[in-house]
């Protein structure tokens, strides 16, 4: 089953934040690793702790992605959030986010 992909609001801006060969990654590897079974652990993606971003992460290299699965809509998949991991700081929309 394919999924459908939907980007909440403030992903616009984060995405922004990002360079273009950024945002050429985080697109290339939405459409590569969450198309299909995004919902299903791998070495890149796992299923988070209870926190206050999302349910999901997809590591690719320094940069996450984080989206959940609607359980109301099992074919559409949200992209709550895209960051970049410096060090032990994951910074979100130039601000440094603890997952906790």
């Amino acid at each position: 089953m394919s999924y459908i992909i939907e980007f909440a609001e403030s992903v616009k801006q984060q995405l922004r934040d990002l360079s273009a060969r950024e945002r050429s990654i985080v697109f290339d590897a939405i459409e590569e690793q969450l198309t299909y079974e995004p919902l299903v652990e791998t070495r890149n993606r796992k299923l988070l702790r209870p926190n206050a971003i999302a349910p999901w992460e997809l590591r690719i290299d320094y940069l996450r992605i984080f989206y959940e699965g609607l359980p109301d809509r099992p074919d559409i998949l949200r992209i709550l959030a895209v960051g970049r991991k410096e060090g032990n700081k994951l910074i979100i929309g130039g601000q440094e986010v603890e997952l906790k």
